[in-house]
């Protein structure tokens, strides 16, 4: 809780963590233009947990709480705000529902802006952009490290529970878990609102509404988050998969003005989210989380007008009628005159024996935040060659007291970047194994150690570690596009020259072409980033190639004859106050 002031107030929350600037006048005067200046109350509520905001709140005079679980049994001050401080984080640019509620303690004056009105403003103003972004990807931070937000229920042996609990962190959404199976907590909740075994898990938000074995729709609408593309269903471009590749062509897509939706099944930022640290992106000489990365991204492509729709799952892919259906696990479908496929990759498990009933419980494909929080005490370990596990290590170590990596190889330079490589072997914290392969997870309820085993001289030894990460390497997802477009072996999708000749030249007789560089067998549907066969997997190229496939959708577009013909087909048409490089 924050400190009390005299009279009980509470005093304002400094700003250790960059999360709570100040606008300067400046900046208060160019936001009074879009929006209304409104006196408070002692006592009265601006926004209130799960409940849509629509409002950036801008302090003039007198003070704000924000509380989490207000009024509930958990209810803790989140921070306190004075004059210059706004109200809000990242769900307020992206949608969401509030997680937590801002109540006036001292009374004054606050400046309204609609929510619309700012993110146009922000668009223009870079500096001001720069300081709300930055405070609200700090909230958010704050927020996952607090556990504020929802709670889920259930066991750790349940997949439902690691399904609902791997969309929470994929999508950075604040939350907490309760473990029915250790913690003390969880009996009284389901005795409280009657809520049975096989009801589980829940979804609770605020202690009054309640979701029984969710779907991941149901929580996400739950949150505030588009679960379908909307508008008249006629797209210019849909693009299949929101990581670095996918939200490359959303913004270069929707800047050039082509009707524009990005779906993704699972979350927004891609395997590029679960980065804790991507250093040699340029532009960034210090670094940046991936999942920092991720959500500018996200802001900017909806900036530009481009829809964001999560989880939404696409199931099959066909042409129409002079376009291309696309058809959603949950029925309804959407069509577009072009398609560029980014659906990225999707981690490999680790089959070894007992691994199964420790995962999400103790053996995780992800290093965020949340699983950081859960290692402070104990050793863990990672498991991998590449950039990825290296992040990870460096990652974890700055939580867990002990990181150990194994790595199958006898070089670790093999497959992962010198920087990389320099930095985990210097880090204190870090062992490497090399020639280490793990044989057996060890523990009932959770990791207790491992059975490695050293693949040079076959010596077995029991290793102490109470969490695992895996990364190990992915495979395409494209098991729906098998009969779709054409795939290599290891079900990649075939571009360019390798999709000519793969693909029957009697499609493209009529555009008097074969297939452009990121073209896939259907003339119309590129791919671009990790899913794309002989793709570079980095994040730098995967949003290069989602940049050249915009392009080159312009270039079928302009195409005489094109065989995916429709109403919105026409020249790129350019959009007032906006430019890309």
């Amino acid at each position: 809780m924050t400190a009390a002031g005299p009279g009980g107030v509470p005093t304002e929350t400094p700003d250790q963590h960059g999360a709570y600037p100040r606008l300067t006048p400046e900046q208060l005067d160019a936001l009074a233009q879009y929006g209304e200046y409104r006196p408070t109350r002692r006592g009265e509520v601006l926004f209130r947990e799960g409940e849509p905001c629509e409002e950036f709140l801008a302090i003039v005079s007198g003070m704000v709480e924000v509380i989490h679980d207000y009024g509930g049994p958990d209810q803790r001050t989140v921070a306190v705000h004075g004059p210059g401080r706004f109200l809000g984080e990242l769900g307020l640019l992206e949608g969401q529902t509030a997680f937590d509620t801002a109540v006036v303690r001292e009374p004054g004056q606050v400046l309204a802006v609609p929510v619309e009105r700012q993110r146009a403003l922000v668009a223009r103003d870079p500096a001001l952009g720069d300081l709300v972004l930055r405070a609200y990807l700090g909230r958010r931070s704050l927020l996952i490290g607090l556990g504020a937000g929802f709670r889920i229920l259930g066991s750790c042996y349940s997949p439902n529970t690691l399904r609902l609990r791997e969309f929470a962190a994929r999508n950075r959404l604040p939350h907490r878990w309760i473990d029915l199976e250790k913690d003390k907590e969880a009996e009284a909740l389901l005795r409280r609102f009657g809520i049975r075994p096989d009801e589980t898990p829940v979804v609770m938000w605020k202690g009054e509404q309640i979701l029984r074995n969710p779907s991941i729709a149901d929580l996400a609408r739950l949150i505030g988050l588009p679960t379908s593309a909307h508008g008249d269903g006629e797209y210019d471009l849909v693009v299949i998969g929101a990581g670095p590749a996918g939200l490359a062509a959303a913004v270069y897509g929707s800047s050039d003005g082509l009707v524009t939706v990005a779906v993704d099944a699972m979350a927004t930022g891609g395997q590029a989210a679960t980065s804790s640290r991507i250093e040699n992106y340029l532009g960034f000489p210090s670094g940046i989380s991936g999942g920092e990365l991720m959500e500018r991204s996200v802001l900017q492509a909806r900036k530009f007008g481009a829809q964001l729709t999560v989880p939404a799952e696409v199931t099959s892919l066909e042409p129409r009628d002079g376009r291309y259906a696309l058809t959603f696990a949950d029925g309804s479908e959407i069509r577009a005159a072009t398609i560029v496929l980014a659906s990225g990759v999707r981690y490999r498990r680790l089959d070894v024996p007992g691994i199964d009933r420790l995962e999400g419980s103790s053996v995780y494909y992800a290093a965020t935040l949340h699983e950081a929080n859960l290692c402070r005490m104990d050793p863990v370990a990672v498991v991998g060659g590449g950039n990825s596990a290296g992040q990870a290590v460096l990652f974890l170590a700055g939580y867990a007291p002990k990181v150990y990596l194994l790595v199958r190889s006898g070089d670790l330079g093999k497959d992962m970047s010198r920087y990389l490589v320099d930095q985990v072997t210097r880090h204190p914290k870090v062992e490497v194994l090399t020639h280490t392969e793990v044989r057996q997870v060890n523990g009932e309820g959770t990791l207790q150690s491992l059975t490695v085993e050293d693949n040079a001289s076959g010596d077995r030894r029991e290793l102490p570690a109470r969490a695992l990460f895996v990364f190990i390497g992915a495979r395409p997802y494209t098991e729906w596009l098998k009969d779709v477009v054409a795939l290599d072996r290891r079900g990649f999708v075939l571009t360019g020259a390798d999709a000519r000749a793969a693909a029957d030249e009697n499609i493209w007789e009529s555009l008097g072409r074969g297939p452009l560089m990121l073209e896939t067998t259907m003339p119309g549907v590129f791919a671009a980033g990790d899913v794309r066969s002989g793709s570079v997997k980095r994040v730098a190229s995967a949003a290069g190639e989602g940049a050249i496939a915009v392009r080159l959708v312009h270039e079928h577009r302009a195409q005489e004859g094109n065989l995916v013909r429709g109403s919105s087909v026409s020249e790129p048409r350019s959009v007032p106050g906006r430019s890309v490089s």
